[in-house]
């Protein structure tokens, strides 16, 4: 499983980045990428959508089912990575660069320090396999 060292983690297995001061990057881990297998489909959100922490704000279809991929922070979607549109292969190949999801303008940055480190989200997934 692959991390990004620069990001934070939700338990369900979305990851943020911090690009400046309350503009963040969102995408999938590769955790979840892998585990969904083919993704072949992403309904994005529009910019200017708002959500709350937890909010669903995008839909990916694979091969073997459909999963939300939720808000990890409250804010403003102020761009979409609309080549997935055209292809969700980025996803597959690069979860962590051109397979990001949308930017999102937090409206309490704070919640980005909520987040699970990449060694906690690792151990995170590494118990799931115990239950």
């Amino acid at each position: 499983m692959k991390l990004d060292e620069n990001a934070k983690y939700a338990q369900s297995h979305e990851w943020i980045r911090k690009e400046s001061d309350d503009v963040f990057v969102v995408g999938i881990s590769d955790f979840a990428q892998s585990s969904m297998k083919d993704i072949v489909f992403v309904e994005l959100p529009s910019e200017g959508t708002t959500f709350k922490k937890g909010d669903k704000a995008c839909d990916l279809e694979s091969v073997k089912s459909v999963e939300e991929i939720k808000s990890p922070i409250a804010g403003e979607v102020t761009a979409v990575n609309s080549t997935l549109e055209d292809s969700a292969e980025p996803i597959n190949d690069d979860p962590y660069g051109e397979g990001w999801f949308f930017k999102i303008k937090a409206s309490n940055p704070a919640e980005f320090d909520e987040l699970l480190s990449p060694e906690d989200y690792r151990k995170f997934v590494d118990s799931l396999g115990k239950k």
